[in-house]
């Protein structure tokens, strides 16, 4: 077992789950969507990010646009609260908090992305 591999896919489902985590629920009740959930979400997504550097094969390339992609859509996401929160004001109104959760879909998007890149490098893997 290459434990490369094994750190590389964890970070890769796990960031993938967090952001699930984060999105589900009702998209304009921000009780449903915590700030550390996205917190934990933006880090695990950045350790991914790291992760895919050292790869120089084209699906490596894909892996690491995806995962540049989740994580501008997850950063988007927090300065959309912290101005909320912090600038304006507003606080987490349902107009706010339909724009924090749209952006992190999209970051899940980009690591459902990911995961199908994985599963089917993985299926492809021979031995």
């Amino acid at each position: 077992m290459n434990l490369e591999k094994v750190i590389f896919g964890f970070f890769i489902v796990l960031a993938a789950t967090l952001n699930f985590g984060f999105f589900i629920g009702d998209i304009d009740n921000p009780r449903h969507h915590h700030i550390y959930e996205l917190f934990a979400a933006i880090v695990v997504n950045l350790i991914a990010t790291v992760l895919k550097f050292g790869d120089r094969t084209q699906i490596g390339a894909v892996h690491l646009s995806t995962s540049l992609v989740a994580d501008l859509q997850l950063v988007a996401a927090a300065c959309v609260w912290a101005i909320a929160m912090h600038v304006t004001g507003e606080g987490m109104s349902p107009d706010v908090t339909t724009s924090v959760v749209s952006l992190s879909g999209g970051a899940l998007l980009a690591n459902f992305v990911s995961l199908v890149l994985l599963i089917a490098e993985t299926v492809m893997l021979r031995r």
